[in-house]
């Protein structure tokens, strides 16, 4: 990537000084926005949904378009871990959509144009997206309502339009059926007009806003969270005084190329390897033919009520393309929690990531945080499979481990009713073993950063958390 986009990344990402709309000011425009912006959303029986239907062979939900997306069954077998066979409801939503951000250059710096949205699934009702969210059946219309705002720096080759970065990244591998968006930033050198419930921020704002629970929503998440910073030389061109801090340390993991305690080749094998012998067999089934699943008038559930169930939804939001609609949602069975654990190697902190598989991944396995429970009860000895380093997350005091980060951040609420996690970063000393079990490896940032860049390699759990890394105090 090009050096001077890498250092303008980085200039935007550590600063917190914003003439158009302090932080301060922020919370308070972003306050007005929810109460001024109609929305209500109430859950309602399956009959209740307009547009939606049980197909009469397979049971299978799906919109009367057959766009958008449908929930269907899926049959699985594998050799990895405990539970070797399963069936289960998921999303299928084969259409690859768009998660862009818009930035602009103003006076020497990087300004990020991000959007406040109402999704019917989100917790707080309004939260920060990119400037563009939209699947391909929004931006092609079908539901026959207004396009997109600024889809056309998109879409359209333009001159004034430079791309800096551009990836297609998986979604929650649990849930979707090999489902993918692309993540795209761009930076408009023309004037540009900013419309009403959009504003312009800093990287290093959003970051900051980050430190709160379920502001920044996840598709932003995932999008910031392939930003490229560079190398050592970067940070030669930034005033940043070397600071004994943990934000500084962070970002000399994330700049530094020389001190992993692992090659990028060594981790290509790693996971080359585990994916050669990992058996993952996916069988679309019908929706009506699921073991263990239940359907009844106001949901599709599990019959321990695990995991999670499917519901329908009423929205109406004033600010929309589309003011009312019905919708079904994948709501939680509880909350979940995902955490990386970070040790200083070499002198260069590395996080501790998760070869992990799921269901609806593209390409076997994913990386994943150290711990990621989404989904069922967590706790050693109640589950069917149990959790490793569960213990440093949940009781990190009992094994000298210090909370770095901690805040409850939504999932997608396009897709998911009211559905939070505890993330968490969590820093562990010299008495942490160095040799992993084989399902885990260490990384530095600078590592994830090149995996990242390229496609199904870490999951959409790691890049959200990710995106929490902040490098300035």
């Amino acid at each position: 990537m090009n050096k001077e986009v890498e250092y303008n990344f980085l200039k935007s990402a550590i600063t917190l000084t914003n003439p158009f709309m302090s932080t301060a000011d922020f919370m308070l425009w972003l306050e007005e926005k929810k109460a001024s912006t109609h929305h209500k959303i109430k859950e309602i029986p399956f009959s209740e949904l307009n547009d939606w239907e049980f197909e009469e062979k397979t049971g299978n939900l799906v919109h009367s378009s057959r766009k958008f997306f449908s929930i269907e069954g899926i049959h699985i077998k594998t050799n990895w871990g405990n539970v070797k066979e399963w069936t289960q409801p998921i999303i299928n939503q084969p259409e690859i959509g768009f998660l862009g951000i818009i930035t602009k250059k103003i006076d020497g710096i990087l300004y990020f144009l991000m959007q406040a949205k109402i999704e019917p699934g989100n917790i707080n009702a309004v939260q920060i997206s990119p400037t563009l969210q939209a699947t391909k059946s929004n931006y092609t219309q079908v539901h026959k309502g207004n396009p997109p705002l600024y889809l056309e720096y998109f879409l359209d080759k333009r001159d004034d339009v430079e791309v800096l970065l551009d990836q297609l990244q998986s979604e929650q591998g649990a849930r979707f059926l090999r489902k993918r968006n692309r993540n795209i930033i761009i930076e408009v050198t023309s004037e540009i007009e900013v419309k009403e419930d959009f504003c312009w921020l800093t990287l290093g704002q959003i970051k900051e806003l980050l430190k709160l629970d379920n502001v920044i929503n996840m598709d932003t998440r995932t999008v910031i969270s392939g930003i490229p910073y560079g190398d050592l030389k970067t940070l030669e061109q930034i005033e940043l005084t070397p600071s004994k801090t943990l934000e500084y340390d962070l970002l000399i993991s994330e700049l530094d190329t020389e001190n992993a305690v692992n090659t990028v080749e060594g981790i290509i094998s790693w996971i080359t390897r585990l994916k050669a012998f990992a058996e993952l067999e996916v069988e679309k089934i019908p929706l009506n033919k699921l073991k263990e699943w239940k359907k009844d008038e106001l949901s599709i559930h599990h019959i321990q009520q695990k995991y999670f169930s499917v519901i329908g939804v009423r929205a109406e939001i004033g600010n929309r393309e589309v003011a009312s609609w019905t919708q079904p949602l994948v709501k939680s069975a509880q909350e979940g929690i995902i955490a990386f654990i970070i040790k200083k190697i070499n002198g260069v902190y590395h996080f501790l990531v998760q070869a992990k598989m799921e269901s609806g991944n593209f390409d076997i396995i994913e990386l994943a945080p150290t711990v990621q429970c989404l989904t069922g009860n967590y706790r050693k000895g109640q589950n069917e499979y149990e959790v490793e380093f569960i213990d440093y997350v949940l009781e990190p005091e009992k094994h000298n481990a210090i909370v770095r980060y901690s805040s409850f951040q939504s999932e997608e609420g396009g897709r998911f009713f009211e559905e939070q996690n505890k993330n968490m970063i969590i820093e562990v000393g010299d008495d942490f073993d160095v040799e992993l079990p084989e399902k885990y490896n260490w990384m530095t940032l600078n590592q994830i950063k090149t995996f990242i860049k390229f496609n199904n390699y870490l999951n959409i759990q790691s890049r959200s958390l990710l995106s929490t890394v902040r490098f300035i105090k």
